[in-house]
């Protein structure tokens, strides 16, 4: 079995969430979704959880971080390209969520992020061919 990666991450509304990435284009899984979760697909192997904040919180003896006033994860995806960077953080921003820096081109690395309606940082990179070869 190819191995899996699943990222949790705590929500204030559940409903807002969802419609916020699903209007940046990711899909959900329906049988692991329920009025405290659902399953974003974000990649074939990698998934985030995005929980209630209570339903998040019966996971861990410690509290739950408030991703607005403090950074508890950094989440990068990888894209395509330049324009799928540009793209995403676009309908990101149109979706109510806001952007935390300037793009940034390193040659071999270009990169945008922006900032869920939670607070969650969410950093996207397109690598050249040839950085993308080296990894």
């Amino acid at each position: 079995m190819a191995r899996q990666i699943f990222i949790n991450l705590p929500v204030a509304d559940l409903k807002a969430a969802i419609a916020f990435f699903a209007a940046l284009g990711f899909a959900f899984d329906a049988k692991w979704t329920d009025d405290t979760a659902t399953c974003m697909i974000a990649g074939d192997n990698i998934f985030v959880m995005l929980l209630t904040r209570e339903r998040f919180g019966g996971f861990t003896p410690k509290p739950v971080a408030d991703a607005t006033r403090s950074t508890e994860v950094l989440i990068c995806l990888a894209l395509d390209s330049r324009d799928a960077v540009d793209g995403m953080v676009r309908a990101a921003v149109a979706a109510g969520g806001t952007t935390y820096n300037q793009p940034q081109d390193h040659g071999f690395m270009y990169g945008h992020g922006f900032q869920d309606l939670d607070g969650h940082i969410w950093e996207l990179v397109h690598l050249t061919p040839q950085a993308a070869g080296a990894a």
